[in-house]
């Protein structure tokens, strides 16, 4: 295809793109090592997923070559592969097409190098060019109609492979970064000033797409539109994803949630839009009909304030350990309401407002301890054990929680010795943690030795005085274990199962997913027999707006706003926050008769808004 073919189409309809290509294949093929190699060995799956978005009104489809440079699959032992692999994709999206007897175009997907690549080699742009040439080249040559270069962590990856491809194609091309929820690529670049670089080099669309969901990219096309405001694209991730014992599990956004995603990107100037990590067919025929009718001049002309807020096992141990020595848990095992706010660690180092906010706390004689989240999103933050032994060293008991992603056992045994005999920690919620792909480093691979209840048994087994290995360690820990249970999970089934196999491992206590009704714990309490098997600790989270509401119950993992909740907020408008600080206050005084405790979740880091709860 031609620039200007391709341009004159842009200017007069909006072209909607596929969904996620890998998480379909996760769904529909299991876990693989490389989900390009699939092209090879399952070609009918892959054009399975073609159709399913061709049908579902998507008018560009990627190829299955993400990841299919030399580079990536020299990992898996298929660097000898790229031109078959990449080829084959071709040829599969063009079966596709005609099987479909569909106008579409198909997009050559190129994706970052990965760690297997240093940019801090010295010769890491002639490498990298040299990459990406190698499979534009095998893609053009079995005739994709353009290019798109996508998830890429930082402008000057970026920048080599568009000179790269630009070097051996005139073919249109869609140049995307991956940015977070603070409107910078995950390397630090702005939006705008990246936006602008990107149309200097000339790309036919610059966009976004990946790590975040629909909202947050609402807000970085807004700042895309201050550089190029005729020729945008965003393909959001579903929301954030979780890791549920082996399988990365992405929320289920409904469709209508993705339409009016839709109808407010292309008012912001977008003239591709399409889905990312955990997107559907479904999804994509969702935002396919909400713009079917709308041309880009009647979109230039409607835009407006936009209508949605953008903005390995161990055996279990076999002694019974001695009663923990937390005051958090005393309090629950006496049956006497406990009370802790959530911290999150800075992501630099200083602590002043943490620490403030603990004086508070204690000032306030309705704190009993404060939990540290770790590493929340998988973000670069200062540890939450480390910020434990400063809290503790401030008189505030802690409950930090610890993720097996950073750690193998060895790492987890040792931090958690150093937490109990210098950093004063008491209490440790057990956690499996976000993945990495969702975070700062999406190219970092988790570590996920065990998961949150092999984390319980492994804290079980130091309380009783030996390793992993039940070899004796001279003197054992005495934590309280915490562990998550979310009353809202989707797979009730697996997340009771789960939980009992916590308990059974040696939890004490349970921290529950923040709620926003009673009935939700009342329902999750009657699967469980009517009563808890250790104390629960329910979250609470004093929504302020609508937006945030909607924005929770779409794109985070395990959290469900009910609508009734959501109308409640919509209708309050400006006294939104009041409202919900009030279901928040009704919400505790309700949980001091049904729940052993409860932990308020501060709106945006406000700490002391906790208070307000509170008091």
């Amino acid at each position: 295809m031609k620039k200007e073919d391709f341009h004159r189409l842009l200017d007069k309809q909006i072209l909607v793109c596929d969904g996620a290509m890998g998480s379909q294949i996760y769904e529909l093929f299991g876990p693989t090592p490389c989900f390009e190699e699939v092209n090879l060995r399952q070609p009918e799956l892959v054009l399975r997923i073609h159709l399913a978005y061709i049908t579902a009104g998507a008018r560009l489809i990627e190829t299955n070559t993400f990841g299919a440079n030399r580079l990536k699959l020299t990992a898996h032992g298929l660097g000898d592969s790229v031109t078959a692999i990449n080829q084959r994709a071709v040829k599969i999206a063009r079966e596709a097409r005609e099987a479909a007897g569909a106008d579409v175009l198909i997009a050559g997907s190129l994706g970052p190098l990965g760690h297997a690549w240093q940019m801090t080699e010295p010769d890491a742009a002639a490498v990298a060019q040299r990459t990406f040439q190698e499979q534009a080249l095998a893609l053009e040559e079995r005739g994709v109609d353009l290019f798109i270069l996508e998830t890429f962590p930082g402008l000057q990856e970026l920048t080599w492979a568009i000179e790269a491809v630009q070097k051996v194609s005139p073919l249109p091309i869609i140049a995307q970064l991956a940015y977070n929820d603070e409107g910078k690529t995950l390397v630090g670049d702005d939006a705008v000033e990246a936006t602008r670089r990107l149309k200097e080099m000339g790309v036919d669309v610059a966009g976004a797409n990946c790590s975040i969901g629909p909202q947050d990219s609402l807000v970085v096309l807004r700042h895309m539109a201050q550089a190029e405001k005729k020729r945008l694209s965003v393909q959001p991730n579903a929301g954030f994803p979780q890791r549920v014992g082996d399988r990365v599990i992405y929320p289920k956004s409904s469709p209508d949630y993705f339409a009016q995603f839709a109808r407010e990107a292309v008012k912001l100037g977008a003239r591709v839009i399409g889905g990312c990590c955990g997107t559907t067919p479904e999804h994509i025929r969702a935002m396919a009909d909400a713009v079917k009718d709308l041309t880009p001049r009647e979109a230039r002309a409607a835009a407006g304030v936009p209508t949605v807020a953008v903005a390995v096992e161990a055996p279990a141990p076999s002694q019974v350990e001695a009663e923990p020595q937390s005051s958090f848990y005393r309090k629950l095992r006496e049956g006497r309401f406990a009370v802790s706010v959530e911290l999150d660690p800075p992501k630099g180092v200083n602590l002043d407002r943490i620490l403030a906010a603990v004086k508070r706390f204690q000032a306030a004689g309705c704190v009993d301890a404060v939990d540290i989240n770790s590493g929340t999103l998988a973000r670069v933050g200062m540890d939450a054990i480390v910020m434990a032994a400063a809290v503790e060293h401030a008189g505030m008991e802690t409950i930090p929680h610890l993720t097996t992603r950073d750690l193998n056992i060895i790492g987890l045994q040792a931090m958690l010795l150093g937490a109990w005999s210098v950093c004063g920690v008491r209490n440790v919620l057990a956690i499996t943690g976000d993945p990495p792909v969702m975070g700062d480093h999406p190219e970092v691979v988790g570590v996920y030795e065990i998961d949150a209840i092999g984390l319980t048994r492994l804290l079980a087994r130091l309380n009783q005085g030996t390793d992993w290995a039940g070899k004796t360690l001279g003197g054992g820990t005495n934590f309280a274990i915490g562990v998550a249970v979310n009353p809202t999970a989707d797979d009730m089934d697996d997340e009771l199962r789960r939980f009992e196999q916590k308990v059974e491992a040696g939890a004490h206590f349970a921290m529950t997913q923040p709620i926003f009704e009673p009935a939700i714990y009342e329902k999750f309490l009657q699967r469980l027999g009517g009563k808890a098997p250790i104390p629960i600790v329910v979250g609470l989270w004093p929504l302020t707006s609508y937006k945030l509401a909607v924005r929770l119950n779409n794109e985070v993992p395990g959290i469900v706003v009910p609508e009734s909740v959501q109308k409640m907020l919509k209708q309050a408008g400006t006294g939104a926050r009041d409202k919900g600080f009030q279901l928040a206050r009704e919400l505790l005084v309700w949980a001091k008769t049904a729940t052993a405790g409860a932990y308020i979740i501060p709106p945006f880091k406000k700490y002391e808004e906790a208070l307000d709860v509170l008091t």
